[in-house]
Protein backbone atom coordinates (compact mmCIF):
# COMPACT_ATOMS: atom_id res chain seq x y z
CA UNK A 1 0.00 0.00 0.00
CA UNK A 2 1.32 3.41 -1.25
CA UNK A 3 1.76 6.11 1.40
CA UNK A 4 -0.95 8.17 -0.73
CA UNK A 5 -3.70 4.47 -0.09
CA UNK A 6 -2.68 4.15 3.53
CA UNK A 7 -3.82 8.08 4.42
CA UNK A 8 -6.70 8.00 2.49
CA UNK A 9 -7.88 4.64 3.99
CA UNK A 10 -7.46 6.20 7.53
CA UNK A 11 -9.25 9.74 6.20
CA UNK A 12 -12.47 7.54 4.92
CA UNK A 13 -12.24 5.39 8.06
CA UNK A 14 -12.84 9.15 10.13
CA UNK A 15 -14.87 9.77 8.31
CA UNK A 16 -16.93 6.90 8.62
CA UNK A 17 -16.86 7.22 12.38
CA UNK A 18 -18.19 10.64 12.28
CA UNK A 19 -20.96 9.79 10.04
CA UNK A 20 -22.14 6.67 11.12
CA UNK A 21 -20.63 6.83 14.86
CA UNK A 22 -19.13 3.48 13.70
CA UNK A 23 -16.84 2.00 16.51
CA UNK A 24 -13.13 2.90 15.84
CA UNK A 25 -12.09 -0.60 16.06
CA UNK A 26 -14.23 -2.38 14.33
CA UNK A 27 -13.50 -0.21 11.08
CA UNK A 28 -9.84 -0.80 11.51
CA UNK A 29 -10.70 -4.46 11.84
CA UNK A 30 -12.66 -4.54 8.31
CA UNK A 31 -9.72 -2.64 6.57
CA UNK A 32 -7.07 -4.86 7.85
CA UNK A 33 -8.77 -7.73 6.75
CA UNK A 34 -9.91 -6.62 3.63
CA UNK A 35 -6.28 -5.22 2.95
CA UNK A 36 -2.99 -7.21 2.79
CA UNK A 37 -1.45 -4.81 4.86
CA UNK A 38 2.58 -5.71 6.11
CA UNK A 39 2.75 -5.17 10.03
CA UNK A 40 4.75 -1.80 9.65
CA UNK A 41 1.40 -0.58 7.39
CA UNK A 42 -0.90 -2.12 9.95
CA UNK A 43 1.10 -0.50 12.76
CA UNK A 44 0.60 3.20 11.44
CA UNK A 45 -2.89 3.40 10.01
CA UNK A 46 -3.88 1.55 13.48
CA UNK A 47 -1.59 4.58 15.39
CA UNK A 48 -3.34 7.72 13.09
CA UNK A 49 -6.63 6.48 13.29
CA UNK A 50 -6.40 5.81 17.12
CA UNK A 51 -4.31 8.46 18.01
CA UNK A 52 -6.15 11.29 15.59
CA UNK A 53 -9.85 10.39 17.44
CA UNK A 54 -7.81 9.98 21.03
CA UNK A 55 -6.41 13.75 20.30
CA UNK A 56 -8.92 15.10 18.87
CA UNK A 57 -10.02 18.22 20.93
CA UNK A 58 -6.60 19.36 21.29
CA UNK A 59 -6.04 19.03 17.64
CA UNK A 60 -8.52 20.95 17.40
CA UNK A 61 -7.24 23.79 20.02
CA UNK A 62 -3.95 23.57 17.79
CA UNK A 63 -5.89 23.93 14.63
CA UNK A 64 -7.85 27.28 16.05
CA UNK A 65 -4.86 29.17 16.35
CA UNK A 66 -4.26 28.99 12.36
CA UNK A 67 -7.88 28.37 10.66
CA UNK A 68 -10.50 31.57 11.16
CA UNK A 69 -13.30 30.43 13.17
CA UNK A 70 -15.69 32.03 10.49
CA UNK A 71 -14.23 29.81 8.18
CA UNK A 72 -16.65 26.73 7.03
CA UNK A 73 -14.52 23.73 6.59
CA UNK A 74 -16.12 20.28 4.77
CA UNK A 75 -15.60 17.56 7.63
CA UNK A 76 -13.23 15.63 5.70
CA UNK A 77 -10.76 18.25 5.13
CA UNK A 78 -11.35 19.59 9.29
CA UNK A 79 -10.31 15.16 9.16
CA UNK A 80 -7.45 15.77 6.75
CA UNK A 81 -5.87 18.68 9.21
CA UNK A 82 -5.89 16.69 12.07
CA UNK A 83 -4.94 13.35 10.88
CA UNK A 84 -1.99 15.60 9.47
CA UNK A 85 -1.46 17.74 12.45
CA UNK A 86 -1.23 14.26 14.72
CA UNK A 87 1.45 12.73 13.07
CA UNK A 88 3.99 16.14 12.91
CA UNK A 89 3.00 16.49 16.55
CA UNK A 90 2.99 13.29 18.51
CA UNK A 91 5.14 11.00 15.89
CA UNK A 92 8.51 11.00 15.55
CA UNK A 93 9.49 8.90 12.54
CA UNK A 94 7.60 10.83 9.89
CA UNK A 95 9.64 13.91 8.60
CA UNK A 96 6.94 17.17 8.36
CA UNK A 97 7.43 17.59 4.55
CA UNK A 98 6.11 13.94 3.77
CA UNK A 99 2.95 14.57 5.67
CA UNK A 100 2.39 17.96 4.48
CA UNK A 101 3.08 16.22 0.64
CA UNK A 102 0.30 13.27 1.47
CA UNK A 103 -2.08 15.59 2.94
CA UNK A 104 -2.11 18.00 -0.32
CA UNK A 105 -2.38 15.27 -2.89
CA UNK A 106 -5.43 13.77 -1.06
CA UNK A 107 -6.75 17.49 -0.92
CA UNK A 108 -6.17 17.56 -4.77
CA UNK A 109 -7.98 14.46 -5.64
CA UNK A 110 -11.19 15.27 -2.92
CA UNK A 111 -11.33 19.12 -3.55
CA UNK A 112 -9.84 21.56 -6.10
CA UNK A 113 -6.76 23.95 -6.02
CA UNK A 114 -8.16 26.20 -3.46
CA UNK A 115 -8.42 23.50 -0.54
CA UNK A 116 -5.36 21.95 -1.43
CA UNK A 117 -3.53 25.44 -1.35
CA UNK A 118 -5.39 25.84 1.80
CA UNK A 119 -4.47 22.61 3.49
CA UNK A 120 -0.65 23.21 2.31
CA UNK A 121 -0.74 26.61 3.38
CA UNK A 122 -2.24 25.70 7.48
CA UNK A 123 0.26 23.05 7.64
CA UNK A 124 3.14 24.86 6.90
CA UNK A 125 2.22 27.75 9.06
CA UNK A 126 2.05 25.18 11.79
CA UNK A 127 5.56 24.06 10.74
CA UNK A 128 7.14 27.38 10.76
CA UNK A 129 5.34 28.31 14.34
CA UNK A 130 4.85 25.67 15.85
CA UNK A 131 1.41 24.46 17.90
CA UNK A 132 0.30 27.17 20.99
CA UNK A 133 1.24 26.13 24.02
CA UNK A 134 -1.81 24.76 26.82
CA UNK A 135 0.07 26.10 29.72
CA UNK A 136 -1.97 29.78 28.69
CA UNK A 137 -5.23 27.79 29.34
CA UNK A 138 -5.95 29.23 33.16
CA UNK A 139 -9.40 27.03 33.84
CA UNK A 140 -8.16 23.58 34.91
CA UNK A 141 -10.76 21.43 33.90
CA UNK A 142 -10.30 23.44 30.73
CA UNK A 143 -6.52 22.50 30.27
CA UNK A 144 -7.32 19.19 31.11
CA UNK A 145 -10.12 18.96 28.45
CA UNK A 146 -7.71 20.59 26.30
CA UNK A 147 -4.65 18.78 26.89
CA UNK A 148 -6.12 15.14 27.24
CA UNK A 149 -8.93 15.24 24.45
CA UNK A 150 -12.17 15.02 27.60
CA UNK A 151 -15.12 17.04 26.52
CA UNK A 152 -15.43 19.85 29.21
CA UNK A 153 -18.26 18.61 30.95
CA UNK A 154 -17.00 14.70 31.45
CA UNK A 155 -13.95 16.87 32.97
CA UNK A 156 -16.13 18.54 35.20
CA UNK A 157 -18.31 16.19 36.00
CA UNK A 158 -15.45 14.04 36.96
CA UNK A 159 -13.71 16.64 38.81
CA UNK A 160 -17.10 16.85 41.17
CA UNK A 161 -17.26 13.43 41.91
CA UNK A 162 -13.40 12.12 42.15
CA UNK A 163 -11.28 15.53 42.63
CA UNK A 164 -9.07 16.87 40.08
CA UNK A 165 -5.81 14.61 40.69
CA UNK A 166 -8.08 11.60 40.37
CA UNK A 167 -9.93 13.13 36.69
CA UNK A 168 -6.52 14.06 36.04
CA UNK A 169 -4.44 11.41 36.07
CA UNK A 170 -7.98 9.45 34.55
CA UNK A 171 -8.00 11.48 31.50
CA UNK A 172 -4.21 11.69 30.99
CA UNK A 173 -4.60 7.73 31.10
CA UNK A 174 -6.94 7.51 28.47
CA UNK A 175 -4.76 9.17 25.69
CA UNK A 176 -2.04 6.00 26.23
CA UNK A 177 -1.93 2.78 24.72
CA UNK A 178 -3.75 0.08 26.44
CA UNK A 179 -2.03 -3.12 27.03
CA UNK A 180 -4.02 -6.49 25.53
CA UNK A 181 -5.08 -9.06 27.60
CA UNK A 182 -6.15 -12.75 27.37
CA UNK A 183 -8.09 -15.31 29.26
CA UNK A 184 -7.08 -18.59 28.94
CA UNK A 185 -9.74 -21.98 28.71
CA UNK A 186 -8.43 -23.64 31.84
CA UNK A 187 -10.49 -26.80 30.60
CA UNK A 188 -7.49 -26.86 27.80
CA UNK A 189 -4.44 -25.30 29.03
CA UNK A 190 -3.10 -23.89 32.31
CA UNK A 191 -1.91 -20.07 32.72
CA UNK A 192 1.79 -21.38 33.02
CA UNK A 193 1.87 -23.63 29.68
CA UNK A 194 0.23 -20.87 28.13
CA UNK A 195 2.92 -18.30 29.21
CA UNK A 196 5.54 -20.62 28.34
CA UNK A 197 4.44 -21.11 25.00
CA UNK A 198 4.00 -17.10 24.63
CA UNK A 199 7.36 -16.49 25.85
CA UNK A 200 8.73 -19.33 23.91
CA UNK A 201 7.32 -17.64 20.55
CA UNK A 202 9.22 -14.13 22.06
CA UNK A 203 6.12 -12.23 23.61
CA UNK A 204 6.94 -10.50 26.83
CA UNK A 205 3.60 -11.14 29.03
CA UNK A 206 2.97 -11.23 32.44
CA UNK A 207 0.35 -13.05 35.09
CA UNK A 208 -2.68 -10.82 35.88
CA UNK A 209 -3.10 -9.93 39.39
CA UNK A 210 -6.52 -9.50 38.72
CA UNK A 211 -8.05 -13.29 37.48
CA UNK A 212 -6.06 -16.64 37.88
CA UNK A 213 -6.70 -17.09 33.89
CA UNK A 214 -5.24 -13.78 33.25
CA UNK A 215 -2.39 -12.91 31.14
CA UNK A 216 -1.16 -9.32 30.27
CA UNK A 217 0.02 -9.20 26.58
CA UNK A 218 3.78 -6.18 26.74
CA UNK A 219 4.77 -7.60 23.39
CA UNK A 220 3.87 -9.63 20.50
CA UNK A 221 0.31 -10.03 18.58
CA UNK A 222 -1.46 -12.13 20.16
CA UNK A 223 -4.22 -12.44 17.11
CA UNK A 224 -1.15 -13.96 15.19
CA UNK A 225 -0.96 -16.87 17.71
CA UNK A 226 -1.97 -20.96 16.82
CA UNK A 227 -3.37 -20.22 20.93
CA UNK A 228 -5.56 -17.70 19.94
CA UNK A 229 -6.91 -19.20 16.32
CA UNK A 230 -7.66 -22.47 18.46
CA UNK A 231 -9.92 -21.19 20.76
CA UNK A 232 -6.82 -21.64 23.86
CA UNK A 233 -6.74 -17.83 25.19
CA UNK A 234 -9.73 -15.72 24.47
CA UNK A 235 -9.14 -11.45 24.20
CA UNK A 236 -10.60 -10.10 27.53
CA UNK A 237 -9.44 -7.20 29.74
CA UNK A 238 -8.27 -7.58 32.95
CA UNK A 239 -11.23 -5.58 34.89
CA UNK A 240 -14.04 -7.10 32.88
CA UNK A 241 -12.52 -10.87 33.91
CA UNK A 242 -13.51 -9.58 37.77
CA UNK A 243 -17.06 -10.18 37.23
CA UNK A 244 -16.72 -14.03 36.46
CA UNK A 245 -14.38 -14.14 39.14
CA UNK A 246 -15.93 -12.59 41.91
CA UNK A 247 -19.64 -14.14 40.83
CA UNK A 248 -18.48 -17.26 42.88
CA UNK A 249 -19.60 -20.28 40.84
CA UNK A 250 -19.21 -23.64 41.24
CA UNK A 251 -20.42 -26.50 38.69
CA UNK A 252 -23.58 -27.67 38.69
CA UNK A 253 -25.27 -24.18 38.73
CA UNK A 254 -28.34 -22.72 37.13
CA UNK A 255 -26.58 -19.07 36.06
CA UNK A 256 -28.50 -16.00 34.16
CA UNK A 257 -26.40 -13.76 32.17
CA UNK A 258 -28.99 -10.88 31.02
CA UNK A 259 -26.99 -8.35 28.85
CA UNK A 260 -24.41 -10.80 27.42
CA UNK A 261 -23.26 -9.72 24.31
CA UNK A 262 -20.49 -10.38 23.07
CA UNK A 263 -19.93 -13.13 25.19
CA UNK A 264 -16.69 -13.04 27.34
CA UNK A 265 -18.36 -12.59 30.58
CA UNK A 266 -20.83 -15.81 30.10
CA UNK A 267 -17.91 -17.86 28.16
CA UNK A 268 -15.50 -17.04 31.26
CA UNK A 269 -18.44 -17.99 33.99
CA UNK A 270 -18.70 -21.53 31.69
CA UNK A 271 -15.30 -22.30 32.40
CA UNK A 272 -15.42 -21.38 35.82
CA UNK A 273 -18.58 -23.91 35.77
CA UNK A 274 -15.96 -26.29 34.34
CA UNK A 275 -18.62 -26.54 31.35
CA UNK A 276 -21.55 -28.26 33.91
CA UNK A 277 -24.86 -26.76 34.89
CA UNK A 278 -26.94 -24.29 32.72
CA UNK A 279 -26.35 -21.02 31.78
CA UNK A 280 -29.10 -18.76 30.09
CA UNK A 281 -27.65 -15.69 28.56
CA UNK A 282 -29.73 -12.98 26.90
CA UNK A 283 -28.99 -9.92 24.35
CA UNK A 284 -31.39 -7.53 23.28
CA UNK A 285 -30.46 -7.56 19.80
CA UNK A 286 -30.99 -11.05 18.06
CA UNK A 287 -27.60 -10.54 15.97
CA UNK A 288 -25.57 -10.36 18.91
CA UNK A 289 -26.55 -13.73 20.51
CA UNK A 290 -24.39 -15.02 17.22
CA UNK A 291 -21.44 -13.30 18.58
CA UNK A 292 -22.19 -15.28 21.90
CA UNK A 293 -22.60 -18.74 20.38
CA UNK A 294 -19.45 -18.01 18.39
CA UNK A 295 -17.37 -17.64 21.49
CA UNK A 296 -18.88 -20.40 23.25
CA UNK A 297 -17.99 -22.21 20.24
CA UNK A 298 -14.57 -21.46 19.82
CA UNK A 299 -13.76 -21.99 23.18
CA UNK A 300 -15.57 -25.40 23.15
CA UNK A 301 -18.20 -25.13 25.87
CA UNK A 302 -21.87 -25.88 25.83
CA UNK A 303 -23.58 -25.52 28.63
CA UNK A 304 -24.34 -21.62 27.29
CA UNK A 305 -28.16 -21.37 26.04
CA UNK A 306 -28.50 -18.14 24.24
CA UNK A 307 -32.15 -16.54 22.89
CA UNK A 308 -33.02 -12.20 22.07
CA UNK A 309 -34.57 -10.90 25.44
CA UNK A 310 -35.48 -7.45 26.51
CA UNK A 311 -33.52 -8.02 30.23
CA UNK A 312 -36.59 -6.05 31.71
CA UNK A 313 -38.99 -8.33 30.56
CA UNK A 314 -37.70 -11.93 31.47
CA UNK A 315 -39.75 -12.40 34.54
CA UNK A 316 -42.21 -13.11 31.54
CA UNK A 317 -39.48 -16.41 30.63
CA UNK A 318 -38.55 -17.97 34.47
CA UNK A 319 -40.06 -18.34 37.42
CA UNK A 320 -39.29 -16.58 40.40
CA UNK A 321 -36.50 -17.41 41.86
CA UNK A 322 -35.08 -19.71 39.38
CA UNK A 323 -31.26 -18.53 39.51
CA UNK A 324 -28.22 -19.21 41.64
CA UNK A 325 -26.16 -16.71 40.21
CA UNK A 326 -27.25 -13.64 37.89
CA UNK A 327 -24.86 -11.58 36.25
CA UNK A 328 -25.95 -7.89 35.21
CA UNK A 329 -23.38 -6.51 32.64
CA UNK A 330 -25.41 -3.67 32.16
CA UNK A 331 -25.98 -1.38 28.83
CA UNK A 332 -23.74 1.60 29.86
CA UNK A 333 -22.20 5.25 28.09
CA UNK A 334 -18.84 2.60 28.02
CA UNK A 335 -16.72 6.32 29.56
CA UNK A 336 -14.66 3.39 30.69
CA UNK A 337 -13.58 1.83 27.58
CA UNK A 338 -12.20 4.73 25.96
CA UNK A 339 -8.77 4.01 25.58
CA UNK A 340 -10.17 1.85 23.09
CA UNK A 341 -12.94 2.92 21.48
CA UNK A 342 -11.87 6.82 21.61
CA UNK A 343 -14.78 8.18 19.93
CA UNK A 344 -16.58 7.41 22.48
CA UNK A 345 -16.13 10.54 24.62
CA UNK A 346 -17.21 12.58 21.46
CA UNK A 347 -20.70 10.96 21.10
CA UNK A 348 -21.78 11.45 25.03
CA UNK A 349 -23.59 13.73 26.53
CA UNK A 350 -25.04 14.32 29.87
CA UNK A 351 -28.35 13.45 29.11
CA UNK A 352 -27.12 10.14 28.01
CA UNK A 353 -25.78 8.94 31.17
CA UNK A 354 -29.14 9.85 33.19
CA UNK A 355 -31.27 8.19 30.73
CA UNK A 356 -28.96 4.84 30.87
CA UNK A 357 -28.95 4.91 34.22
CA UNK A 358 -32.70 4.50 34.43
CA UNK A 359 -32.04 1.66 31.78
CA UNK A 360 -29.80 0.12 34.48
CA UNK A 361 -31.79 -0.02 37.80
CA UNK A 362 -35.10 -1.07 35.91
CA UNK A 363 -33.24 -4.00 34.40
CA UNK A 364 -32.05 -4.75 38.40
CA UNK A 365 -35.83 -4.42 39.56
CA UNK A 366 -36.87 -6.94 37.08
CA UNK A 367 -34.06 -9.86 37.33
CA UNK A 368 -33.86 -9.59 40.76
CA UNK A 369 -36.98 -11.41 41.70
CA UNK A 370 -35.50 -14.27 39.44
CA UNK A 371 -32.52 -14.74 42.35
CA UNK A 372 -32.95 -17.73 44.78
CA UNK A 373 -32.34 -16.85 48.36
CA UNK A 374 -29.06 -16.72 49.54
CA UNK A 375 -28.18 -15.99 46.02
CA UNK A 376 -25.50 -14.03 44.40
CA UNK A 377 -26.07 -10.87 41.85
CA UNK A 378 -22.80 -9.07 40.22
CA UNK A 379 -23.81 -5.41 38.76
CA UNK A 380 -21.27 -4.56 36.84
CA UNK A 381 -20.20 -1.85 33.84
CA UNK A 382 -17.44 -1.02 31.89
CA UNK A 383 -18.25 3.31 32.78
CA UNK A 384 -16.57 5.43 36.05
CA UNK A 385 -19.37 7.52 36.29
CA UNK A 386 -20.74 7.71 39.16
CA UNK A 387 -24.54 7.66 38.17
CA UNK A 388 -24.30 4.65 36.24
CA UNK A 389 -22.41 2.79 39.46
CA UNK A 390 -22.98 3.78 42.85
CA UNK A 391 -25.66 5.72 42.77
CA UNK A 392 -27.90 2.91 41.03
CA UNK A 393 -26.99 0.37 43.63
CA UNK A 394 -27.82 2.68 46.28
CA UNK A 395 -31.42 3.38 44.46
CA UNK A 396 -31.79 -0.28 44.07
CA UNK A 397 -30.71 -0.96 47.88
CA UNK A 398 -33.51 1.69 48.83
CA UNK A 399 -36.28 -0.12 47.32
CA UNK A 400 -35.20 -3.87 48.14
CA UNK A 401 -34.97 -4.61 51.73
CA UNK A 402 -34.45 -8.12 50.68
CA UNK A 403 -30.87 -7.37 49.26
CA UNK A 404 -27.45 -5.88 50.07
CA UNK A 405 -24.04 -5.61 49.20
CA UNK A 406 -22.31 -8.95 50.40
CA UNK A 407 -19.91 -7.93 52.74
CA UNK A 408 -17.85 -10.76 52.12
CA UNK A 409 -17.56 -9.49 48.13
CA UNK A 410 -14.41 -6.93 49.71
CA UNK A 411 -12.80 -9.66 51.15
CA UNK A 412 -12.86 -11.67 47.79
CA UNK A 413 -11.10 -9.34 45.84
CA UNK A 414 -7.77 -10.17 44.51
CA UNK A 415 -5.55 -9.12 47.06
CA UNK A 416 -3.68 -6.46 44.78
CA UNK A 417 -6.91 -4.16 44.60
CA UNK A 418 -8.03 -4.42 47.86
CA UNK A 419 -6.78 -1.02 48.82
CA UNK A 420 -8.07 0.58 45.80
CA UNK A 421 -9.49 4.36 46.16
CA UNK A 422 -12.04 3.11 44.24
CA UNK A 423 -13.53 0.88 46.44
CA UNK A 424 -17.07 2.29 48.95
CA UNK A 425 -19.47 0.54 50.62
CA UNK A 426 -21.22 0.15 47.69
CA UNK A 427 -18.69 -1.93 45.48
CA UNK A 428 -15.40 -0.93 43.53
CA UNK A 429 -14.75 1.24 41.44
CA UNK A 430 -11.73 0.27 39.02
CA UNK A 431 -10.13 3.45 37.29
CA UNK A 432 -7.84 2.65 34.28
CA UNK A 433 -4.42 4.66 35.92
CA UNK A 434 -4.56 2.45 38.79
CA UNK A 435 -3.87 -1.27 37.02
CA UNK A 436 -3.49 -0.14 33.49
CA UNK A 437 -6.87 -1.35 32.48
CA UNK A 438 -10.44 -0.53 31.43
CA UNK A 439 -12.18 1.82 33.37
CA UNK A 440 -15.16 -0.66 35.22
CA UNK A 441 -17.37 -0.65 38.34
CA UNK A 442 -18.61 -3.60 39.67
CA UNK A 443 -20.62 -4.83 42.78
CA UNK A 444 -21.97 -8.25 44.17
CA UNK A 445 -25.56 -8.25 45.96
CA UNK A 446 -27.00 -10.90 48.39
CA UNK A 447 -30.41 -11.93 48.65
CA UNK A 448 -31.21 -12.70 51.78
CA UNK A 449 -34.81 -13.43 51.84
Amino acid sequence: MSNYQLRNAVLEILLRIEKDQSFSHLLINQELKSKKLNPKDEGLLTEIVYGTLQRQITLDYFLSKFVDSKKKLDFWVKALLRMSLYQMVFLDRIPDHAIIHEAVEIAKRRGHRGISSFVNGVLRNIQRQGVPDTEEIQDPALRISVETSHPEWLVKRWIGTYGYETTKAMCETNVTRKLTAVRIQPLRINRDEAIRILTDQGFEVQASTLSKQGIVIIKGNILQTDLFKQGYVTIQDQSSMLAAEMLNVIPGMTVLDACSAPGGKVTHIAEKMENKGTIYAHDLHKKKTKLIDQKAEQLQLDIVNTSQADARQLQEQYELETFDRILVDAPCSGLGVIRGKPEIKYHKAEEDVERLAEIQLSILNSVAPLLKRNGLLIYSTCTVDAEENENVVKKFLSEHVDFHVDTEFFSDLPNSVRESEGISQYGFQLFPQNYNTDGFFLTRLIRTT
